[in-house]
C-alpha cells in the first residue's frame, strides 16, 4: 500500500454491519414499536433468525463481544429457556407463522449450552416457525470446549456450517491473548463436527494482536489451509479497553503499529488467495464453489450483522441479550444485561433496550454503502432513482470524494464510483463519505485497518 493510503489506515470508521450504526439506536424507541413492526411484516417472505448466547467457558482478552464467563451450569441453563420463551413471544407479534431460510447461533460461545438445552431450543424455534429444506443452519463453536456429545447435537439438528475462532496458531501470541489452542486441538474438532455430517466449516483469523507480525500470520494462514476450510475471514483486532474491559489485560507496548497492521493484513490476504480462495467483500475469502464466493461474483452478496452473507431475507429476527434486529421499517437492540433481558421476558414484554426507525435518505444511503462493502463500487445515480431521491443527492460528498481520488483511493466514472483494488482495506473510508450521521457522532470506532 502506498504512503499516500496508509495515512488513512488509523482513521476510525465504523464497520458498517448496519446503517443507521449502533451509536446512533435510541431508547426512545421500545417494545411498543417493534411489537408493530413485527406485525407488519410481509408473512410471506421469509425471516432469518440469529440467536446470541453470551457465555463462555474461558476468557479472552482480545474479545470485546457481550459476554459472561459460564463459570456453573444453571445460568447458562436458565438463559436457555428464556431464550426459547423470548422465540415464542416474538413468534406470537408476527402476522402468521412464518417460514425461516437463514439460522445462526452466535455469541459468545453457543456450544457452552449443554446438548440438552441446545436441543430445547432448537424445539422452539421448529414449534413457532417452518425452516426452508435448504436453509442455512450456522453455528459459532469453540473449538477448546466442543466436546463429542455437543458436535453430534449440532448435526443431528440439522446444521450445515460451524465458524471456529482460530485467530493465531503463534504460541507466543495465544499466549498474549488468552487463547491456547494448538492446531492439532482445532483440527479435532473439526473432524467431531464434520464426522458429525455438518459440511462446511469457516475459520475467523485475526491480525494486529500482540507480539504477532505478518510471518507468524502467514504461518497460521498455511497451517489452517491443511484443514481445508470452506472460507476465511481476516478481522483487524480492535483494541477498544475503554469499552471491552478485558482487553486491559493485553500488554498495549506489544500490539503491531498501523505500518505493520497493514503488511500482515496484506500478506495474510495474498496467503490466502494463493491457496484458491477468491476474495469476498473487505476481509472473507471463500472457496470458489462456496455460495459466498458465488454471491460475490453474481453481485448478489449481503452484509448484515453476523457480516457478509448470501441471507437475503426481508427481516433478520434476533433472539439472547444484546441481539439486533434489523426490519423493512429500522433496528432494535435487545437489553445487554441477562438480568433485564430476562426480566421483560417473563413479564411478556418484548426485551428492546433501543432502536432506530429508518427516515430521510437512511435506506438510500444503507444501499450505497452495502454496494461498496460487498462490490467496492456503487452507482450513486442508480441508486439514487432506486429511492426516489433528487439529482446529485450526493453533493455533500462530492468535496471529500474528490480528495479520496486524487490520493488513488478510488475512481470516478460519471455517477459511478469504484475503490481501487489497492485501496480494498480502506472501503470502510469510502463508505463513510455517505454517512450522514458520522461527523456530528461521540462514539468510539476502530481503526480502518
Amino acid at each position: 500500500m502506498t504512503d499516500r493510503l496508509t495515512r488513512y489506515a488509523t482513521r476510525a470508521v465504523p464497520r458498517y454491519t448496519s446503517y443507521p450504526t449502533a451509536p446512533h439506536f435510541s431508547a426512545d424507541l421500545g417494545a411498543d414499536t417493534y411489537d408493530r413492526w413485527l406485525g407488519e411484516l410481509d408473512p410471506a417472505q421469509p425471516l432469518s433468525l440469529y440467536l446470541h448466547v453470551p457465555f463462555c467457558h474461558q476468557l479472552c482478552w482480545y474479545c470485546g463481544c457481550n459476554m459472561k464467563l459460564a463459570s456453573r451450569p444453571e445460568p447458562v441453563e436458565r438463559y436457555a429457556c428464556t431464550l426459547a420463551r423470548e422465540i415464542a413471544l416474538v413468534a406470537s407479534r408476527l402476522p402468521a407463522r412464518m417460514t425461516l431460510s437463514h439460522l445462526a447461533w452466535g455469541g459468545g460461545t453457543p456450544n457452552s449450552l449443554s446438548p440438552g438445552d441446545f436441543s430445547r431450543v432448537m424445539e422452539a424455534v421448529r414449534a413457532h416457525f417452518n425452516i426452508e429444506p435448504r436453509a442455512e443452519l450456522a453455528i459459532e463453536c469453540d473449538p477448546r470446549t466442543l466436546t463429542n456429545q455437543m458436535a453430534a447435537t449440532i448435526g443431528k439438528e440439522g446444521f450445515t456450517r460451524a465458524s471456529f475462532g482460530v485467530q493465531e496458531f503463534d504460541p507466543e501470541v495465544q499466549t498474549a491473548i488468552n487463547r491456547v489452542q494448538p492446531p492439532e486441538l482445532v483440527a479435532s474438532a473439526l473432524d467431531k463436527l464434520r464426522n458429525a455430517g455438518v459440511g462446511a466449516v469457516n475459520f475467523d483469523l485475526i491480525y494486529g494482536l500482540p507480539f504477532q507480525t505478518a510471518q507468524k500470520l502467514v504461518s497460521t494462514v498455511k497451517e489452517a489451509v491443511r484443514m481445508e476450510p470452506d472460507r476465511f475471514a481476516l478481522f483487524g483486532y480492535a483494541h477498544v479497553p475503554w469499552m471491552a474491559k478485558k482487553q486491559r489485560l493485553i500488554d498495549a507496548a506489544a500490539l503491531p503499529g498501523a505500518s505493520e497492521r497493514m503488511i500482515q493484513a496484506d500478506e495474510a490476504a495474498r496467503a490466502i488467495v494463493a491457496e484458491g480462495y477468491e476474495r469476498v467483500g473487505l476481509d472473507h475469502f471463500a472457496l470458489p464453489n462456496d455460495p459466498l464466493a458465488v454471491a460475490a461474483r453474481s453481485g448478489t452478496l449481503r452484509r448484515n450483522f453476523q457480516g457478509y452473507t448470501t441471507d437475503d431475507a426481508g427481516a433478520l429476527i434476533g433472539v439472547g441479550a444484546s441481539s439486533i434486529s434489523r426490519t423493512p421499517f429500522g433496528f432494535v437492540q435487545n437489553a445487554v444485561e441477562t438480568g433485564a433481558w430476562s426480566r421483560a421476558i417473563e413479564t411478556g414484554m418484548l426485551p428492546v433496550a433501543k432502536g432506530r426507525a429508518l427516515e430521510g435518505q437512511d435506506g438510500l444511503r444503507a444501499s450505497v454503502i452495502e454496494a461498496l462493502m460487498c462490490g467496492r463500487e456503487a452507482d450513486l445515480g442508480a441508486l439514487g432513482d432506486a429511492h426516489g431521491a433528487p439529482e446529485k443527492w450526493w453533493r455533500d460528498a462530492e468535496e471529500e470524494l474528490a480528495v479520496l481520488a486524487a490520493d488513488g483511493l478510488l475512481r470516478r466514472v460519471g455517477d459511478r464510483i469504484n475503490v481501487a483494488e489497492e485501496g480494498r482495506h480502506l472501503v470502510r473510508v469510502v463508505a463513510a463519505v455517505f454517512d450522514a450521521y458520522l461527523p456530528r457522532q461521540r462514539a468510539n470506532h476502530s481503526v480502518a485497518v
